[in-house]
């Protein structure tokens, strides 16, 4: 009987353990920065703002929550969702405050600690700065940051959490903006199946093979291994008159003019549509585009200039291998998920 009493207690505190551990998504590992293997030293490196677990949190409850917008009706996860590689619902265009809607398409959010620059143009360049264009614009959030402040200092809620984090009485911008940088910087997304073929542990079908040797040879120039871009701009031959200048309108230089940032191709079977306006639906219709529907302009990129050439056959062969990218444990990551305000 003291056996069996014992072997219910221990099944007990094995369970609760298990439970403990399913339901909290934030664990003390979490809030090292935890470098993937494969990648190069991240860009970002905490030095003025060292990353905490009650920082990191502090910045998921500010992603997600709508207090940061001007009528409390959107957040940065509305544009931004886990599910979708934190890019938008699989819309062009994102709806801002006011029903206002933006002219780019919103980029997915991931390995944000290796960029050195931020926006399809490249205007910003900095993680702890970025921020401030969609709280500030009329498009997204539409608040100004004094008010923003104002309303954050008056929520007991975020007073404390503040406190708990920086340890600051009032709370100020820089540390709104250093307590998203947290959040942000720790979305990290290593674990596809290409990150598991790269280690040894499994293997390419024969289409993903084909596929991976297609993209090295007609597209690993920009989309370089293994965050999947090069970070830099390109013109990459959408049209010839130019609705949106793109890199031109930072730079103030001709050259640049319809160029806009390389994005990562991670995640990409999550984050539809494509392109800075998101004008390409599927990946059928951005390799269709690059095989033979390339703009001619002065600025278009030289490798583009003759398109891919791609047959029918090696478009559907790249698009298997780019679903190889698709990262599973990124999307369901708990810790990054919509935090629940006790």
């Amino acid at each position: 009987m003291r056996k069996i009493l014992i072997l219910f207690a221990f099944t007990l505190f094995l369970v609760s353990c298990k439970k403990e551990v399913v339901i909290s998504p934030i664990t003390k590992d979490a809030f090292r920065f935890n470098q993937p293997e494969q990648f190069s030293s991240p860009h970002y490196n905490f030095e003025n703002n060292p990353l905490t677990e009650k920082g990191f949190e502090l910045g998921r409850y500010l992603f997600y929550d709508p207090i940061l917008s001007l009528d409390s009706s959107i957040s940065c996860s509305s544009c931004h969702a886990q599910a979708h590689g934190f890019a938008d619902h699989n819309i062009p265009l994102s709806k801002g405050v006011d029903k206002k809607f933006g002219t780019r398409n919103a980029p997915a959010l991931m390995n944000l600690a290796w960029s050195t620059s931020f926006m399809w143009d490249g205007g910003v360049n900095h993680i702890e700065v970025q921020p401030l264009v969609p709280l500030t614009s009329e498009h997204e959030l539409g608040e100004t940051m004094a008010n923003l402040v104002i309303k954050l200092n008056k929520n007991s809620f975020y007073k404390k959490k503040f406190k708990e984090a920086f340890g600051v009485e009032t709370i100020n911008d820089q540390k709104l903006l250093h307590a998203l940088a947290q959040f942000t910087s720790m979305l990290i997304s290593s674990n596809a199946k290409y990150d598991q073929v790269m280690a040894g542990k499994t293997s390419f079908t024969n289409q993903e093979q084909q596929g991976y040797e297609l993209f090295k040879a007609k597209c690993a120039n920009c989309h370089t291994e293994p965050l999947f871009t090069d970070y830099s701009y390109r013109n990459t031959g959408l049209e010839s008159n130019f609705k949106d200048i793109g890199r031109e309108k930072v730079t103030q230089d001709p050259a640049d003019r319809g160029k806009f940032k390389v994005p990562t191709l991670r995640n990409v079977e999550f984050t539809y549509p494509y392109m800075h306006d998101g004008r390409l639906f599927n990946l059928e219709q951005v390799l269709t585009f690059k095989s033979n529907g390339i703009q001619d302009s002065p600025t278009l990129d030289t490798s583009l200039k003759n398109g891919l050439n791609l047959s029918k056959e090696e478009q559907q062969a790249i698009i298997v291998f780019l679903k190889t990218l698709s990262d599973y444990t990124f999307i369901g990551n708990p810790m990054y998920a919509e935090p629940v305000i006790q």
